[in-house]
């Protein structure tokens, strides 16, 4: 399955519906991007204002997924679409929920770096924050320029990459827990870097979901709740 696949209907103008619902969702995946970038920087260097519009900018994503999604209804009921094209409409469909979601964790971390910002910062959990959330934010990269290529082996390392978050987050989750018990004035602030840790690692998992998504709608296979081996195996098997 290539770009070229899709190319190849009798009518232009069903080509054309194709091309603008996918370019639609990888707008919608670039904010979503941005603002993910956005909290992390209001978080990071106590940029309040930042902060706010990260979180005043969430209703622009919703806009675009009610948008998307009144697109990909007008696509079923006037093309009836089949085999690829139909796996294509299924795969942005459930990948939408996932951006949209991702947007909702951005302007949540916004909102906990807002009041950092007014309580004053936490005294730990920064530098994993700002690993961890470096990390996310490459997978949502990757994760949507492997779908504007249909690349499905940049899509597999990225669910290869929420395995290494999912770690890093349980370490400095423990390491924040076990400072607050030693340490109880400042138990509101490190629990908001700890609700912004919970966040990212949220994103990491709706980006592996949306590579599952490419995955299927590439190779029409499923490989939600399987294992990295058998997964390998339906991509080069």
């Amino acid at each position: 399955m290539t770009k070229e696949d899709y190319g190849h209907h009798i009518s232009q103008q069903f080509n054309a519906e194709l091309e603008d619902v996918r370019s639609h969702f990888l707008a919608m995946g670039g904010l979503v991007e941005k603002q993910v970038s956005d909290a992390m920087h209001a978080l990071l260097d106590a940029d309040s204002a930042l902060a706010v519009a990260v979180q005043a900018n969430d209703h622009r994503i919703n806009a675009m997924e009610t948008r998307i999604d009144e697109e990909l209804v007008r696509i079923l009921a006037r093309r009836q679409p089949a085999a690829s094209d139909l796996r294509m409409i299924i795969a942005i469909s459930k990948s939408l929920t996932d951006l949209e979601r991702i947007g909702d964790e951005a302007a949540k971390i916004a909102r906990y770096a807002q009041a950092l910002c007014e309580e004053g910062e936490s005294p730990r959990g920064y530098m994993e924050t700002r690993h961890i959330g470096n990390q996310v934010r490459l997978m949502i990269h990757d994760t949507l320029d492997a779908f504007a290529r249909l690349d499905v082996e940049q899509a597999f390392k990225v669910m290869q990459a929420d395995s290494e978050i999912d770690l890093e987050y349980k370490t400095a989750t423990r390491a924040l827990m076990t400072y607050m018990m030693e340490d109880s004035r400042y138990i509101s602030r490190v629990l908001n870097v700890l609700w912004v840790l919970r966040g990212l690692e949220r994103i990491g998992d709706h980006s592996r979901n949306i590579s599952e998504q490419l995955i299927y709608l590439v190779k029409g296979a499923d490989v939600r709740h399987i294992s990295y081996d058998v997964i390998d195996k339906k991509l080069h098997g």
